[in-house]
């Protein structure tokens, strides 16, 4: 397994993470960070996505073993399009690297693809972005009558 860049291992590290916390990984490339918050779970799970076939590939490939353990998965699908499906409980915890809706450089898709991240997640649920020291959070959209 090829070591994480520092930037990577600081996100990382700085993400509040529980042995049993439910992950998603938006724009996950080939899936390094991914398999490190895998490494960091017991009975929790990441689902590591991205629009990308490539990477994707290259996620799956890279990470039999977490996939294997039942930690990790992934997914090709854009973030816009994300939803549950019907066997997958709601996430509570969400970050993302270098993805342009959540960084500010696609505001349009933005909103799309926080609405999608409310789909997906529990009340309570947090959003974690690169550009902070070294995350920022986002707040997830919640409406009051659901």
């Amino acid at each position: 397994m090829s070591a994480l860049s520092p930037r990577l291992a600081a996100i990382v590290e700085a993400l509040p993470l529980r042995p049993d916390s439910r992950v998603l990984e938006i724009g996950c490339g080939p899936g390094a960070a991914a398999r490190a918050v895998a490494h960091r779970l017991t009975t929790g799970h990441i689902l590591a996505i991205d629009r990308s076939a490539t990477a994707i590939a290259q996620a799956g490939a890279a990470s039999a073993e977490e996939i294997g353990s039942g930690r990790m998965r992934v997914r090709q699908v854009a973030a816009e399009e994300f939803v549950l499906r019907a066997d997958e409980e709601p996430y509570d915890l969400v970050f993302a690297v270098r993805v342009g809706a959540l960084d500010g450089r696609h505001p349009e898709a933005g909103q799309l693809v926080l609405r999608r991240v409310a789909e997906a997640t529990r009340a309570g649920a947090r959003l974690f972005v690169d550009g902070g020291d070294p995350l920022r959070e986002l707040v997830i959209p919640r409406h009051p009558n659901g």
